[in-house]
């Protein structure tokens, strides 16, 4: 017999004293069938059969993340390996630098393993915590709607790590990720019911309330505190594209992501492949991306032809702007959430290309924000709805014309 089940019945008596049977016995069928397949599939005609549910549709977001996710270690543990080699330092310091010291790693950067290693230990505990903190909330809420725990915490969770500086203390880390889930998502009732992306409302929260851990030129070299290290895109807001050339960044670099930056968002090629397969999985909407990177480029030639002899942003070109920041991950990943995007495919061409605007002018105007992207999918994800409503009026309206 299953445990699971088996842990269940003898459960039983207990949970139906409390009244809280159904509460639990949907916590179990989650867990139950996070591995396995549910028994209770139709298997014949009239039913619609299908390979796809919400258990794979998440399944297949997590696989294309992981590209993100794996260039984003190893360059965490380059980046804090290079600053090692750079001060001249015996080795990482702390309880990491003892698991290394322990397991005979060393911390050359030039070796991929090592970096990859090292960088496994920032990520690891930060991914850990949000498992456990986000988890707790989902299981809560659950329990208390009596409804099952679905996995599409899984890819909140996973996106949630990869947005965040590898220096976070792991107490914001469980802070944010209460927000995201609870504050963004359950008090709306749950996945599927949220309009805004709960990873970004997390990652957003910490941003405004502990500016220091999340921004400036201290949080994104790990092993010590007397090294900085701004982000090409942070550089870009004070002197231009010229002033990242002249830091060492090329476009290459940024596109490949040897860079300062968040966890998994350094890399436009991994978010690129990760695109690719999460579109022709059926997943992503390739018009919502399209809508982004269009939205972009008109937004970026704008200003370039305005110009301007004071705000070095008016001339980065749209390519710039692709490989910069969170941008490819965002547009990616972020924006093409299918609860918090547009449903109709005019929507999501205009809801795309909304994101990418926006994106352009809040970097470019707002300097104290350089980032952009994150507002930016924020704020559509509040006027999808609208964007949607419109679109189907517009299309009911012709629709009447004709047949009138």
């Amino acid at each position: 017999m299953d445990p699971l089940r088996n842990l269940l019945d003898k459960l039983e008596p207990q949970f139906r004293r409390g009244g809280r049977l159904e509460s639990y016995q949907a916590v179990f069928e989650m867990l139950d069938t996070l591995l396995y397949s549910p028994s209770d599939v139709s298997r014949r005609a009239p039913h619609v059969r299908d390979a796809i549910n919400l258990k794979r549709v998440m399944g297949l977001v997590v696989v294309g993340v992981l590209p993100c996710a794996l260039v984003g270690m190893w360059n965490t543990g380059y980046q804090a390996n290079l600053a090692i080699a750079n001060l001249a330092l015996d080795g990482p310091s702390g309880w990491r630098g003892a698991v290394m010291t322990a397991l005979g790693i060393g911390h050359d950067p030039s070796k991929i393993g090592e970096a990859m290693f090292h960088g496994l230990l920032y990520f690891l505990p930060i991914y850990l915590v949000t498992l456990m903190a986000g988890g707790f909330w989902e299981v809560l809420f659950a329990g208390i709607r009596n409804h099952e725990v679905n996995e599409g915490f899984f890819v909140t969770s996973i996106l949630y790590a990869l947005t965040l500086p590898a220096t976070t203390p792991l107490w914001q880390v469980a802070l944010g990720i209460s927000f995201g889930v609870v504050i963004a998502k359950e008090v709306f009732g749950g996945t599927g019911k949220n309009f805004m992306n709960p990873a970004l409302a997390g990652r957003a929260f910490l941003y405004f309330a502990y500016p220091i851990e999340m921004s400036g030129e201290s949080v994104w070299v790990p092993p010590v505190d007397v090294i900085t290290g701004a982000t090409p895109l942070a550089i870009a807001a004070e002197s231009g594209v010229a002033g990242i050339i002249d830091s060492g960044v090329t476009w290459m670099d940024a596109f490949l992501g040897p860079i300062q930056g968040s966890l998994g968002e350094t890399s436009a090629v991994a978010c690129l492949l990760g695109g690719i397969f999460i579109v022709y999985t059926g997943v992503a909407s390739w018009r919502i991306i399209a809508g982004v990177l269009l939205g972009t480029v008109a937004t970026a030639l704008l200003f370039n032809a305005a110009g301007s002899d004071t705000n070095p942003m008016f001339a980065m070109s749209w390519e710039w702007h692709f490989v910069l920041g969170g941008f490819a991950f965002g547009a990616v990943f972020m924006a093409t959430d299918p609860v918090t995007a547009c449903v109709t495919n005019p929507g999501r061409w205009l809801f795309g290309v909304l994101v990418g605007a926006l994106t352009v002018v809040i970097r470019v105007v707002n300097l104290a924000f350089p980032e952009g992207i994150m507002l930016a999918i924020l704020f559509a994800n509040i006027f999808a709805p609208t964007i949607d409503h419109f679109v189907m009026r517009a299309n009911i309206n012709r629709r009447v014309k004709r047949s009138a």
